[in-house]
């Protein structure tokens, strides 16, 4: 150990040294022996190599020695290490001198030893004298201090004479120091016991206090620590010196520093060296106490001190006595409790196991866990770890392992179950085949693309059309996602040997109704596909059925495709999807994840809420049922509150949304980024905006949805920054994009009303109006009322005349039949300040601001504050507006200050805000923002 690292472990050990120190001064009068034990790692040998130093610099003879297990059979081994280096460094007159006092020593002490074949015991008594007699010559000039580290270890020679010297210290000027690792085998060797037991006092250094972890913090870094960082190392080093400094030191290494942020990576780290030492401590332990550590180790946290007794073969006596020992040697967190003291140790016993000794261990376990009908999971956990073991039980464990690794919202661990229950299942049949397919399911939340060929591996293995078929649904992880070219054949293929819907009953009927479900979906960006589900929409036969979730599944599919292609009416489009919800319970696991689309399908017919309803009664049985939030669910009720008129409401959902999509699995992100991206557009929101771009810069979209959203977001950040021709060509794109893939809603897609506002900013009057009226004919081919409202609303702002205030009456009035208040308020809002002044003027104004108000978003400005793509805005206050005004005009804060009758810090405040609102970073952009605000944005 480096003398840095030992000066960090004598910390509080100042009353060792003075306890030893005082003994040396005394020694004149008598010798003594000190004992010095402890468990591993508590800074025993610290101890000695400092009372080695602080002695160096005394009057004072240092003899020391270190035994090691590999040295015990070497006879005075350990006296030739106190002796030699005294004799060698000696001048030559004083070592013939002592050599000569203790003549019965020399064979000993020189290079003679013993005569070849003779045992170091055949003349013990002479050898043991002569020894003693050579340490008195010595003594007599100068006191000595002899140092034997790890006693426990010493030869027996040496064990012999030192025992033999502990007994007559009195006589000599001498103090002998020992230390003696606690728990270790070896340390009830009767002439260890014998040596110990001579001792004058027994020095036990404690572990470190919370104050000298610190302190030990502090000398690593440089710096003190914060309280959290310090605690977190007190705890898992358990206040000893060294698994202490091999913690600091290896989080210094790795570039820590001991603030809070770095708390958890103290508690974890498990350095490789420690590691090392401590299997090389626990090789020398005795058969029980090493299986014991093993038992431990194998059955980690369920190591309940029965278990670890049948593990290791042992009574529970003798597992209490093991325990007793792996406590004392310091590996214990507990004495009587089967917890290691940190992870290093437990790593430490791994590795001191043989790749094989490690999977018997192993294999043991399972069965021993089985036995006592312990959760599948902690079987499986065993199993995982060794070959196929042909247990009769064994797939059936690891099969209700997985469920319940789905259960707590682990895949990845379920699937490392059922692969490792196909070891157990070589054969190729359909028992393989089933756990293929089960397998393919657990794969799809993660890894598709396995999921996909586990399932054509499967396929083949099964013998019925029905179970191929609804092995092929495996592949498809609902209609949020996307699917790979060879997914979709593994569909056709599973639909293609089912046959059709209308021919097959029961099990059968609903596996190809599902498959035509996932099927159509694959195909919702084609406008020619589109058209062939709005067919089947509109066939004969009446109603389409809701009776099975299969049903509903393709009917919300079919919806989908009208609401998306404007392929029916709103209104019937709205009626078909209550009638999904009728039937649909609100408890329901929803594994065919039909409940987004029709969630969409009302949104964009204007009909929310009955989506609000039946999702406010899902949320009811969500939160009965101990259920976690999920990122879907976040994201419909936020597009639902948006349709409502509630933006501020929406975005709460949105965000924890979007957070939640971050750690969920399968496609929710896609419609948690649409959701956000969509509550960005109507607040006009730069802050949000660029949060949800970042995102979308660290992954690709996934499908035409989420593209089309976040393209919108950039025409916004375009426009806002002043670019306009970029962001019309962006806006038409987006249209362009829309029109080829089928897409024609204009109320899910208000990529229009962008193109309009940014047409007649550049002054291209003619192409605005042509916009405004193309947007005016696909709303009233829809037939929602807030797209018609809004379309008649940007047709009025564009006419100057009385046309256009006949425009905005229209609007309002279309408008008060729709869900969503906002839009209502901005139409009144646009009408109010077309009339002027007068009666109705007023009133209309008054109302509008109510409106807002109870939206959540009250107006500023003369026009509400509507931004260019008249879907909402940042809304600055009227303080904010004025302030902005007055900064237009040229006046400074303190200005500014004195005509608004504020303080210069008020006003300071009030741009502050207007930059963060509009993304801007000063007051010429503000002025440019406010003063250029065209008549068909306001």
């Amino acid at each position: 150990m480096r003398w840095k690292d030992t000066q960090r472990m004598l910390l509080e050990r100042d009353c060792e040294l003075t306890l030893v120190r005082e003994a040396v001064h005394r020694c004149a009068t008598g010798g003594s022996a000190l004992l010095v034990t402890g468990p591993l790692g508590i800074g025993r040998s610290a101890l000695l190599g400092e009372l080695a130093v602080r002695a160096a610099g005394q009057d004072v003879h240092v003899l020391r020695a270190h035994a090691a297990p590999m040295e015990r059979d070497f006879a005075f081994g350990v006296v030739r290490q106190l002796f030699e280096g005294l004799l060698a460094a000696a001048p030559a007159p004083a070592r013939e001198r002592w050599l000569r006092e203790a003549g019965a020593a020399r064979p000993v002490v020189t290079d003679d030893i013993l005569p070849a074949g003779e045992e170091p015991d055949a003349a013990p008594e002479a050898v043991l004298l002569g020894l003693y007699a050579l340490l008195a010559a010595i003594g007599a000039e100068r006191p000595l201090l002899l140092l034997v580290d790890d006693l426990q270890w010493t030869d027996r020679a040496s064990l012999r004479w030192l025992a033999h010297l502990a007994k007559r210290l009195r006589g000599l000027r001498a103090v002998l120091v020992c230390t003696l690792r606690d728990g270790d085998r070896m340390a009830g060797d009767p002439l260890v016991h014998e040596v110990a037991g001579a001792a004058d006092q027994v020095l036990r250094p404690g572990p470190l206090s919370p104050g000298a972890t610190r302190q030990l913090i502090h000398r690593q870094f440089g710096e003190p620590a914060d309280e959290e960082f310090a605690r977190a190392c007190q705890e898992s080093a358990a206040g000893v010196p060294l698994l202490l400094t091999c913690v600091l030191a290896g989080l210094a290494a790795a570039g820590g520093r001991p603030s809070a942020v770095h708390a958890e990576a103290a508690r974890a780290l498990r350095p490789a060296h420690l590691r090392d030492r401590l299997a090389g401590c626990l090789r020398t332990q005795s058969q029980p106490v090493r299986d014991v550590a093993a038992a431990m180790a194998t059955l980690g946290e369920e190591n309940a001190p029965a278990l670890v007794a049948a593990l290791a073969g042992l009574d529970p006596s003798g597992c209490t006595a093991a325990l007793r020992a792996l406590h004392r040697l310091g590996l214990l967190a507990e004495e009587g409790e089967p917890r290691f003291v940190h992870r290093v140790v437990q790593d430490a016993v791994e590795s001191a196991m043989t790749m094989a000794e490690r999977t018997g261990w192993q294999e043991s376990a399972a069965s021993l866990l089985y036995r006592s009908g312990r959760p599948a999971e902690q079987v499986a956990a065993q199993l995982v770890a060794v070959p196929a073991a042909g247990h009769p039980w064994s797939v059936a464990v690891l099969r209700a392992a997985a469920q319940s690794a789905l259960r707590r919202g682990a895949p990845e661990t379920a699937a490392r179950y059922l692969l490792r229950a196909l070891l157990e299942r070589a054969e190729q049949n359909e028992d393989r085949a089933r756990l293929l397919v089960e397998l393919a399911e657990v794969e799809q939340a993660f890894d598709p693309s396995a999921a996909e060929r586990h399932v054509a591996q499967a396929m083949p293995l099964l013998a019925a059309a029905t179970d191929r078929a609804a092995a092929a649904l495996r592949v498809a992880p609902g209609v949020l996602g996307t699917l790979s070219p060879s997914a979709v054949a593994v569909l056709r293929q599973g639909a293609g040997e089912l046959g059709a819907a209308e021919l097959l009953e029961g099990s059968a009927r609903a596996v190809a109704l599902r498959l035509e479900a996932r099927l159509r979906y694959c195909g919702r960006e084609d406008g020619g596909e589109l058209g062939a589900a709005v067919e089947r929409l509109r066939g004969p036969g009446g109603e389409p059925p809701v009776c099975s979730a299969a049903e509903r599944e393709l009917l919300a599919v079919l919806l989908d495709a009208a609401t998306l292609s404007c392929g029916l009416l709103a209104a019937e489009v709205a009626r078909h999807a209550g009638r999904i919800l009728e039937r649909e319970p609100a408890t329901a696991a929803r594994a065919h994840a039909v409940l987004p689309l029709v969630v969409c399908a009302l949104v964009a017919a204007d009909s929310p809420q009955s989506g609000q309803s039946w999702l406010a009664a899902r949320e009811r049985s969500r939160r009965e049922g101990g259920t976690g939030a999920d990122a879907v669910g976040n994201a419909e009720q936020a597009l639902v509150r948006l349709a409502c008129g509630r933006p501020a409401r929406a975005r709460e959902y949105a965000e924890r949304a979007f957070d939640l999509a971050a750690s969920e699995r399968q496609h929710s992100g896609a419609l948690a980024t649409a959701a956000l991206a969509a509550v960005a557009l109507e607040g006009g929101d730069p802050v949000l905006t660029e949060r949800v771009l970042a995102e979308a810069a660290r992954r690709p979209p996934v499908g035409l949805l989420e593209t089309v959203m976040l393209r919108l977001l950039q025409v916004s950040v375009h426009a806002r920054q002043g670019r306009r021709e970029r962001a019309l060509d962006a806006a038409l794109a987006c249209g362009r994009e829309l029109a080829a893939a089928g897409w024609r809603n204009p109320v899910l897609f208000p990529w229009r009303p962008w193109a309009i506002s940014l047409s007649h900013r550049l002054g291209d009057t003619h192409s605005a109006q042509a916009l405004a009226e193309q947007e005016y004919a696909e709303a009233v081919s829809w037939g929602a009322p807030v797209g018609v409202g809004r379309a008649l609303r940007l047709k009025g702002r564009l006419q100057e005349t009385g046309t256009g205030t006949e425009l905005l009456r229209e609007a309002v009035e279309v408008l008060r039949s729709s869900a969503n208040e906002l839009e209502l308020a901005r139409a009144m809002r646009s009408l109010g300040s077309r009339l002027g002044r007068g009666a109705e003027a007023e009133a209309m104004l008054r109302e509008s601001a109510e409106l807002a108000a109870l939206c959540g978003t009250p107006w500023s400005g003369p026009d509400g504050g509507v931004p260019v793509g008249s879907t909402g805005g940042p809304v600055l206050t009227p303080t904010e507006r004025r302030v902005g005004t007055l900064v237009g005009g040229g006046l400074t804060n303190q200005e500014i200050a004195e005509t608004l009758g504020v303080s210069s810090r008020a006003v300071e405040k009030h741009l502050t805000n207007s930059y963060r609102k509009l993304g801007i970073s000063g007051r010429r952009e503000l002025v440019a923002i406010l003063g250029q605000v065209p008549p068909a944005a306001r």
